[in-house]
């Protein structure tokens, strides 16, 4: 790529310093409430997908009358779009902390990113996962279970992060036969906003010959996440949940699988050669060996590129000042509910867990979506409610049934927002 194409400057925002970190878009809009008038919305569901960081949205409008076909062109627009696609994916191994040689797949999302990894297992690999995964990391790895070419094992809901350990040790030293495994770990849960203890895990699977995928959908955004420093094999996350929501996930970690399998999507752009000869109605295909080999069609360069932004903004935030804000917000918030007769916080691993800025609980009296649309239809916040994508889990911590309700925030929260919240849970679960 000639050293003459280089990448536009993003737009420069004017104005006093903002009292958030990192702000994002949507903090002024405005929604009506039940009696008339309007409210400051108060977006309160991170989890499910946050909203644009600010400067991930002025990138990306710089860029945008730049854009142009990656891999495919000689013109200015397609050689600028793909040193700037291929910058992107650089910028998204610094931030994982990736080593020399692991690749970078850009795909769709989490959920694809482990479908990927799922179909580039080798025969007879057995997955080891814990129920209390999220359907995205628990589910992937099924299609193939039946047929016996990849036995699925799934682990009880450990109550502690020490019991989690235990719970794997004895299951990976048990499988029969010992072969190739792969064990499939969350590092936040997307429920209880509880941290998993990746590396005592990791180190446990290693122990045992098998490898590890970690499902940082929840915890990138909050946490730094160095594959070197929690010793996984493959990291997987979602760019909407990075405040980058423009379509776009990674799967980052060793290349022998994926160099080894058969493309995840067979068509142009992850192919080195295709020819017919005589003839034969099936083609000749000679596929890339490099991360080009499951990135068939035309990539999601706004994606690959709104993902990096997001990275490069976070990193120069510092998590160790971002994660104090979220723990001082995440200590009032629960201490708030706390205080609220009737209400009760979801919990595997008990009060003193780590956590990031997920919190589920359910409220004496009520109906978790006739909850949630009280928040919305009287206050103007918005949370999630049911059983979030994790059904055994949530069965896990209400065996008795029902669902819950999450609120969850993140760089964009205002300190506001919380203190509305809880008072608003406040007033609700005394009627």
């Amino acid at each position: 790529m000639s050293s003459t194409v280089s990448a536009p400057a993003p737009a420069v925002v004017t104005g006093p310093a903002p009292a958030l970190p990192l702000p994002v878009l949507g903090r002024d809009v405005r929604v009506p409430v039940a009696g008339g008038g309007e409210v400051p919305y108060a977006a309160l569901d991170y989890a499910a997908s946050a909203p644009a960081l600010q400067r991930v949205w002025d990138d990306v409008a710089a860029y945008a009358p730049y854009y142009g076909s990656v891999h495919r062109g000689a013109g200015y627009l397609s050689r600028l779009s793909t040193e700037l696609f291929e910058n992107s994916r650089a910028t998204v191994a610094a931030f994982l902390g990736c080593r020399a040689d692991d690749q970078v797949v850009f795909t769709r999302s989490t959920t694809d990113s482990l479908n990927l990894l799922a179909a580039a297992l080798p025969a007879g690999t057995r997955v080891f996962v814990f129920e209390t995964e999220h359907h995205a990391a628990l589910l992937p790895w099924t299609r193939r279970a039946g047929t016996g070419e990849t036995p699925v094992t799934w682990l009880d809901a450990p109550r502690s992060p020490e019991q989690a350990v235990e719970t794997l040790e004895r299951a990976l030293a048990a499988r029969e036969p010992y072969g190739p495994a792969l064990v499939c770990v969350t590092g936040a849960s997307n429920v209880t906003g509880e941290v998993w203890p990746v590396r005592e895990l990791a180190a446990a699977a290693h122990a045992h010959g098998a490898r590890v995928v970690l499902d940082a959908a929840q915890l990138a955004p909050h946490r730094a996440v160095d594959i070197g420093e929690l010793d996984v094999d493959w990291v997987a996350f979602s760019g909407h949940k990075l405040y980058a929501p423009f379509g776009a996930g990674v799967l980052a970690g060793r290349a022998d699988w994926l160099r080894a399998a058969e493309p995840y999507l067979a068509g142009g752009g992850a192919t080195r050669s295709v020819r017919r000869e005589g003839d034969g109605v099936q083609p000749v295909v000679e596929w890339d060996e490099g991360v080009a080999r499951h990135e068939a069609g035309s990539p999601n360069v706004i994606g690959a590129h709104a993902v990096a932004s997001a990275c490069r903004a976070l990193t120069e935030a510092g998590f160790e000042r971002l994660a104090a804000r979220e723990e001082a917000l995440l200590a009032r918030l629960r201490a708030g509910l706390a205080a609220v007769p009737g209400v009760r916080v979801l919990s595997l691993f008990g009060d003193d867990a780590p956590r990031v800025g997920v919190v589920s609980f359910v409220v004496d009296g009520w109906e978790s979506s006739a909850f949630a649309a009280a928040l919305s239809g009287e206050y103007g916040i918005g949370v999630r409610d049911g059983l979030f994508c994790a059904h055994p889990l949530v069965r896990a911590l209400l065996p008795a049934g029902g669902s819950a309700v999450r609120v969850s925030f993140g760089v964009g929260t205002p300190d506001e927002h919380i203190e509305r919240f809880v008072g608003a849970v406040g007033e609700l679960a005394g009627r």
